[in-house]
This record gives structure tokens, sequence and C-alpha cells, in this order.
């Protein structure tokens, strides 16, 4: 029996986080190749997949290519050093890039063209008016934009953008062009020929990333849509860039480079400018990957190996379009509805605020409970919104980690402080890919009047909390929201976050000492209920895991479930592992990277997880510890990862009012019965599907909506009116 108190049996008690995490991409594939899915949500499905893996070389394995570049020997949580993580990783998603692939050609595009969607690739297929359009668009669209670039002595290698699209392409001089001012012969580098002169030029040519990803064919009287990558169509038209040169081949190819910023918070004298720095480094770091097409000319693949300083391990010889990100733009075609997953309008206003409603009467008469995006998220920007023009409203506090492209939130803050109102903003610049996007409404609060912080020396702000203080006729009173996602009304349409409005005293004195000590150096004595990151919040679950852990020594029922995004935290597992072998049952929706490995004899026989992937992301967390039949239920911004309980400012919330608790309890069991969007992890680390044989078909994010909207009705006026939270059966799921 493995001792999970005992560090050297790490190997055989964890999972290394990275391959876990490249088997919620496989879950993500998975959906792409269900045909229990419409078509077009497959294709989406194989977007995200494209999507989640560049984020995954840029960040993830850049960081370990930055471990073993250093020599690094430390091991990970399962034994495993930078160098041999990368090896594996490597290899992995080697294997899932064909994978991809071969969704999209054997599986995709067939059924694709059978719905009457054709993405054309042979030239051969076109007729003389799709030959006539392109040309056209070429001239007219494309190759102003175009920017050729050759390299010879005279001109470097040019850089080549992240993540960027380009056609890299051998051209020699044609004899009958007359004289050049390019060089007609291109040195091989010794490591490749002994100095041979080979009697071509390299040429690249970026892909324009301001254009379309492909253009729509004219139609056709079978009223089949054909579409055309724009790649494909400079491929065509090459020539044209290179007048005096012969095209001896193309072929496109794309890197994705290291982009995690390495910042010295400590000694830079402005955390917004240097960031800003940092940001212009992101295009320049050194690559991590190159992906090319499928057959391309070894010579041409040489130079791009040597320029770019690519090892052969680390080239995706892809077979088809590189890129598959586009597939979202294909998933948003006029037309097909059919192919769609229906799209989930959430019921509007809330039952508990009905449309007209004094917001802050409403709060007061309880706790008001939000589960996005199957309740709208319209509550919390009329929150920030009504008390920026609120006479009574004194002053607004908000931490804002990632927003909208054009957020209201951010618009109410600004009119709030231009109303005179104290306004305190935390803006994280430091949130991974948005931070440009964070300067820029930092700069615009500031602009207003807003009170800004750029977050703490050392530490990501991850909290979601707003604190509203407002005078009323028995004096001062403070109302707060509290959340697991972020002030984002866009993503709060495709994420599953539960959020409270509340005004209850001891979680208002929390929350005003929060936002003092993220502005100045007050950290109080005592707090009534909030646990913060870095702070205590750790050991805050540590201690109401071993809780259930006792209880089951002293033979009493002892439960917990969870759901979070990710499990990695070491401590937090070996906890759960004791609980289990003490006879705790435990119950884990853990949607992405989980190193918990279930079923060790003795060790884990009492855990049980799953991960559920659909038409959101799952993104709330909720913790619930059985308690002796007294059952506390929390809810937070972190999830059981290292980062979030040492490294960043996280808040765990009590969820205390009666309705507030079952709802939460409910999104947990629903969930945790699930047959058809649910993957159990198995002992030996993969994942399946819920055997559904005999079972009923239980789809929860399907019946969150059924139930929000008939909650919404029986609260309509003239409807029933009854408030109180009467979970659906799950017969419902299926209509």
């Amino acid at each position: 029996m493995a001792d999970p108190k005992n560090k050297n049996t790490d190997t055989v008690l964890f999972e290394n986080r990275e391959l876990s995490w490249l088997q919620f991409e496989r879950r993500c594939l998975a959906e792409a190749r269900t045909r229990e899915n419409p078509l077009l949500e497959r294709l989406k499905f194989l977007s995200i997949t494209a999507s989640n893996l560049d984020e995954f070389f840029m960040v993830r394995v850049a960081s370990l290519q930055d471990q073993k570049n250093a020599g690094y020997k430390k091991k990970d949580i399962a034994g495993m050093t930078a160098a041999q993580q990368l090896t594996a990783i490597l290899e992995d998603t080697h294997a899932f890039v064909g994978q991809q692939y071969w969704t999209y050609n054997r599986q995709l595009i067939p059924e694709l063209r059978d719905n009457g969607i054709v993405i054309v690739k042979d030239t051969d297929d076109l007729t003389g008016a799709d030959r006539k359009m392109l040309t056209e668009f070429f001239e007219t669209e494309v190759f102003p934009v175009l920017t050729p670039m050759a390299v010879d002595n005279s001109r470097p290698f040019p850089l080549i953008r992240n993540k960027s699209l380009n056609l890299g392409a051998l051209v020699a001089h044609r004899e009958d062009a007359g004289p050049s001012i390019l060089g007609h012969t291109r040195k091989g580098k010794k490591s490749a020929k002994k100095q041979e002169k080979i009697r071509y030029e390299f040429a690249t040519v970026q892909v324009p990333s301001v254009l379309p990803r492909f253009v729509r064919l004219p139609d056709r009287a079978d009223g089949v849509v054909r579409l055309f990558l724009l790649e494909d169509i400079i491929r065509m038209n090459m020539s044209q860039l290179f007048q005096s040169y012969e095209v001896l081949t193309i072929c496109p190819y794309r890197i994705t480079r290291n982009a995690d910023l390495s910042i010295d918070e400590e000694e830079a004298e402005d955390l917004l400018e240097e960031i800003e720095k940092q940001l212009k480094k992101r295009q320049r770091g050194y690559a991590i990957r190159l992906e090319v097409e499928k057959g391309m000319d070894e010579r041409l693949l040489q130079i791009l190996e040597e320029e770019l300083s690519v090892e052969k391990e680390k080239v995706y010889e892809i077979d088809g379009p590189l890129d598959l990100t586009f597939l979202m733009k294909v998933w948003g075609l006029e037309g097909f509805d059919e192919l769609r997953e229906h799209r989930y309008a959430p019921p509007q206003p809330v039952p508990e605020l009905p449309a007209g409603c004094d917001m802050f009467e409403q709060i007061r008469k309880g706790d008001i409970f939000l589960h996005h995006p199957y309740q709208t998220f319209q509550p919390v920007v009329d929150f920030v919104a009504r008390s920026a023009v609120d006479p009574e409203v004194l002053a607004i506090k908000q931490t804002l980690y990632r927003v909208s492209g054009n957020s209201p939130i951010v618009a109410a803050l600004s009119r709030a402080a231009e109303n005179g109102k104290q306004v305190t903003v935390l803006v994280e610049l430091k949130a991974r890919f948005d931070e440009e996007n964070n300067i820029v409404w930092a700069r615009q609060l500031e602009k207003a009047g807003c009170h800004v912080i750029y977050g703490l020396v050392g530490l990501k702000t991850h909290s979601k909390i707003t604190l509203v203080v407002r005078r009323e006729e028995d004096g001062i009173r403070r109302y707060v929201h509290l959340a697991t996602g972020n002030y984002n009304d866009s993503t709060a349409k495709l994420y599953t976050d539960i959020g409270m409005l509340t005004c209850r005293e001891g979680i208002g004195e929390d929350a005003t000492a929060f936002f003092n000590m993220l502005s100045g150096y007050s950290e109080p004595r005592r707090w009534n209920s909030l646990s913060l990151a870095p702070l205590w919040m750790k050991d805050r679950f540590l201690y109401l895991i071993n809780r259930e852990r006792q209880l089951a020594q002293r033979g009493e029922t002892a439960i917990i479930k969870a759901k979070m995004n990710a499990l990695c935290e070491p401590d937090v597992i070996r906890a759960l592992y004791e609980a289990s072998a003490a006879g705790v049952q435990i119950d884990l929706i853990v949607r992405g990277i989980c190193c918990l490995k279930v079923g060790i004899p003795g060790v884990s026989e009492n855990i049980r997880v799953r991960s559920i992937v659909g038409n959101y992301l799952e993104h709330s967390r909720i913790y619930y510890f059985h308690n002796a039949g007294s059952p506390e239920v929390y809810a937070a911004s972190a999830d059981w990862m290292p980062r979030n309980l040492e490294r960043r400012v996280e808040i765990l919330f009590p969820l205390e009012d009666e309705k507030c608790k079952e709802a939460a309890i409910h999104i947990l069991d629903l969930e945790l019965a699930d047959t058809v969007k649910a993957h159990i992890l198995k002992p030996d680390g993969s994942y399946e599907r819920v055997d559904r044989r005999g079972k009923e078909s239980i789809n929860s994010q399907l019946l969150f909506g059924e139930e929000a909207r008939r909650l919404a009705q029986a609260n309509a006026p003239g409807g029933p009116g009854n408030r109180v939270f009467t979970p659906m059966k799950a017969a419902a799921a299926e209509e």
C-alpha cells in the first residue's frame, strides 16, 4: 500500500500535470468526434483543441524548455525532470496532432460535404468562374497587403511573428528575365552542406491576419457552400510576387514562440511600463514549435529549421490546413442553424430581481444566488451601473482580472468616478494574454478619476469581488458581490460560474478589510467569513478535509464533493488520500488538470473523479463538506492548485443562506449524475465516457438551462410566484 505521507512514493501517487492537461485536450477532441453532437459544434471543439494547444506550447512547453536550458534538475510531483517531461510531451503531442487531423480529414470534412459545406483544397476542382473570382480578389484585396521578403547576403532572415501563418518558397532567377537586384545563389550552411552553392533563394510571405482566412466561392445551383483558404489563394498567385523568378516550391509554415513574460516586479520602477516593454518581446521569443504542411520540400524545411533553431522533434508535419482555429469561423456560417446546438438565451430578469425593482432592497431581503450562463449576467452589470448613479452610494471598490472588449463594467466605474463617488479598482496587469487589454482599461479608469491599483508585487490578484458602500436611513451599509468567474459579460455567456449578492455584515466588513489590504498595509487581526490566499485559504481547505477524515475515523458519515478547474496541489491531494483511506466518500468534478490518481489500493479507492466537457466551459469552483449532517458549502475564485493557493490573491466565501446552499449542492449533484457530457478518470490516468447502458440520459448543461427557464416562468407576472428553488427531475434532460 502506498503511503500518502511518504514523498518517496510520489511517482505512484501523482500524475504529471502536463500529461494530465493533454488528457483534457483529448476529452475536447472526443467532443469533436462524437456524432451525438451537432456537426458544427464538433467543428468548434476541434478549433478549441488547436487554440488550447497553441497556449500550451507558448507557456507550459516553453517554461519546461527554459528549465532544461538552465540545467534545472528538480523533479515534479510525478518524479519527472523538465527534460523527461519535454520528451514525454513531444511524443504525446505528435500523436495528438495526428488524431486532430485524422478527425478533420476522415470524419468532419466528409460530413461537412454531406451537409452542403465544402472546403476546396484541390485547384482542379475550381471552375472558370471560381478562378476569375479568386484572381480578382487576390489583385484587389490581397496583393496590396502582402510583403514578400527575400533572404540573401544583404537581407537577413526576417522576424516571423508568433502564431502567424506564412508561405515559404524557394525561387530561382529566370535566365530570360534579365539582370536582377537579388543575388543568384544561396550558400548552404556548413551544418547542412559544405558551402555548396545552391541556385535558389529562400523567400517568405506572411498570410495577412487582417483578411478573412477563407473566401466563399460563387454559389452553384446545387446550393453547396464552397470555401477556399486564403493561403491557397496566395499560393496560386505566388509568381506575381516574384515576377523575375521561377517559384520552385511553396509550402505553408507556422511557428509558436515562447510567450511567457519574465517580469522582475521588485526592480521595476513602473509595473505598467515594464509590462508594456515585455509585451513587445512576446513576438520575438524563441521558437518552441514549427508546423509545416506535410510533404514540404526538404531543402525548404532545412532552411526553416536552421534559421529558426528548431530541433527535428519540434517540427510537426501537418496533413491539412495549418492553424485549425479558423474552423470557429466556419462554425459561424449563416444558414446552417440545424447543424449547431440550440443557442441558449438566459431568461431575464432573474426571479429575485424582477424588472424595475430596487436592487438594494432585494438584496436586503436575503442573499441572491446567480448561476451563469443559465441565469443572465445582467444583474452583475446592473449592480455596478446602478451604484454608479445612485446618490446614496458613497464608494465602489472592485477587482478586475479579465474584462470584455467593450466592458459595461468599466464604463459604469468610470461614470461613478465622474459622478464624484470614491472608486477604487484593482486591475491585474499580469493576467496572461490580457495584459495589453488591461493596460488600456487601467488608463481609461485613471483618466475618469478612479484610483487604480496595478496588482501586488509577486502575486496575481485573481479574486472576484465588488464592494458598494451606501448611506441608508439606519446608517452605512455594505453590499458585496462575490463570484467564481471574471467580470466579463462576454465570457459569462460561455463559462459556467456562480456568484452571490449579499449585504451580510460580516462579509461586508471582510470586503472592506480586503480592499484596505490591497491598497495599503492594513490587515485586520480577525476575519469574519472570507478566507484568503495566499494567507490561510490552503490551511482552511486542509482543515475541512481533515475534519471529514476524523469524522470517518469515528464511524460517522463523511462526504466531500468538490468542483473545480484543476487539481494539482500536492498537500491537498495527500489530504484527500488520507481522507479516502479513512473511509471518506469523495466525489470530484475536475474539468482540466488532475494530478490525483484514483483506484490506488488503500489510498484512493473511495475517490471518484469526473470531467464534464460540454457546450459551456465549466468554470465554477464549489466545495462541499458534509460535516456530520450540517453541511458547509463554499465557493471560490481558486482551484486546488499551487499557484492559486500560494501565489495568487484569492477569496473563498461561504454560502450561508439555505437557498444559496441548496442551489450549489444541486449543481454538484446534477453534474455527478451526468451521463452525456461526463468523462470518468480511470486508474491508468485515461478518461472514458460514462457507460450509459441501462442508465438515464442526463445532460447537466441542458437541464440547468431548462431549470432556469422554468424558475423564471414560475416567477413571471401571472405565474405561481414560487421563489423557492425546486430541482427538476433528470428525465427532462432530453426534450
